[in-house]
């Protein structure tokens, strides 16, 4: 859930543009492994630009990601980077100059911070629009930060990195899914006895809150356009589920589900009946799928200003919260798990987690599941 809390610029353990493998702890300077040091990890996405400056915890060394690193700072505006690249395949100079606002701030409080090492990632926005490199010019340009461009296999990855300590380590299986802006990834993961994971397999659909709002018009879904956007995400899904027979293991109740995006987040503070959102409330929250079906279902019945108006909500995510419905609901009735647990944290937390403690978790990499690269959504 995007916020306004402000957070961090340093030098950058950045690889390659569109670079498949993580930057590891071993690229930057073997200083920045001690207690002492501080780093720092961006999110660039299609929607929002986020940031974390975290300081590792002096003397633990457990598995769960909470107890690996400290947060110091943080940054969350929404600032739409991939408004209208579904249309166009093009970043806009409105969207670009926010962003790049927004990376300044992140600049600055990472020289404030005296950051020692950090990784800044972009993802579907960047991967799709054909003039990324003319954005990422302009943003070491104007702010000094060095933007890589990560695969989508990688930008799943490292959100399970980042979810790894709410998972229940007694259940051998995992979905893990992440409904962004330009795309939606979903990981399946075996977990082992020595607690290890081994990622079974990822798919990355072109599929997200920004571009299915974009595709349809606008944020007020109709009954007609919100079911065809579920139900293509839900064929999308099918060869999936398929080629890793997840439906027989959720069936046999070994299998556990974790959501980590504003969609699940805001849905889980609206569950709650938050007058202000709370992560702490909302981070590892339980939710029935009955509840998260009544909760949509009532969203669906509001007009864009009545979404609006909720707390949770705002004006910045009104427009997006049916679209990101319509793919949560395609997931739930693919995999009727019965329940999820929500996770306010994902990508910058793993990148973090790769930063300051690379060989604490480890995970196999699984098969990359490909979808058509744009399939269109009209007529709708």
């Amino acid at each position: 859930m995007a916020d306004d809390r402000s957070g961090a610029h340093s030098p950058t353990a950045a690889g390659p543009h569109g670079s498949d493998g993580p930057t590891s702890a071993a690229s930057i300077p073997a200083a920045a492994n001690g207690h002492h040091q501080t780093f720092a990890a961006i999110d660039l996405g299609t929607n929002n630009c986020r940031m974390l400056v975290a300081r590792p915890n002096e003397g633990h060394r457990g598995e769960a990601a909470r107890t690996e690193f400290r947060v110091i700072d943080s940054f969350s505006r929404i600032t739409r980077l991939g408004e209208g690249v579904s249309g166009s395949g093009r970043l806009s100079t409105d969207a670009m100059d926010r962003t790049i606002d927004a990376l300044k701030c992140c600049a600055d409080k990472m020289e404030r911070r005296r950051v020692s090492a950090s990784r800044q990632v972009a993802t579907e926005a960047c991967r799709r629009a054909v003039n990324c490199a003319e954005f990422l010019d302009r943003v070491t340009r104007e702010t000094g930060l060095s933007l890589e461009i990560i695969s989508a296999h990688e930008e799943a990855t490292l959100a399970l990195k980042g979810c790894a300590a709410l998972l229940d380590f007694s259940m051998p299986y995992a979905l893990i899914f992440d409904i962004g802006g330009g795309s939606t990834e979903v990981l399946f993961v075996r977990i082992a006895e020595d607690r290890s994971l081994a990622v079974q397999g990822c798919i990355s659909m072109p599929m997200g809150v920004v571009t299915v709002a974009e595709d349809c018009g606008g944020g007020d879904l109709c009954g007609r356009t919100y079911q065809a956007v579920s139900e293509r995400v839900q064929k999308l899904l099918e060869p999936f589920d398929a080629a890793h027979g997840i439906k027989d293991k959720v069936a046999a109740g070994v299998t556990q589900m974790i959501g980590t995006s504003g969609t699940v987040t805001t849905l889980g503070g609206l569950h709650l009946g938050l007058d202000r959102y709370d992560r702490a409330a909302v981070d590892g929250l339980m939710l029935d799928f009955d509840a998260l079906h009544a909760t949509t279902a009532g969203l669906c019945k509001m007009s864009l200003q009545q979404r609006a108006s909720e707390p949770c909500i705002g004006w910045q995510r009104a427009d997006l919260m049916l679209a990101g419905c319509a793919i949560l609901e395609a997931i739930c009735r693919m995999w009727p798990v019965g329940r999820l647990k929500v996770a306010d944290r994902g990508l910058r937390e793993g990148l973090l987690m790769d930063l300051i403690h690379p060989s604490v978790l480890r995970v196999e990499p699984g098969r990359m599941h490909s979808t058509p690269a744009h399939p269109p959504l009209s007529p709708l």
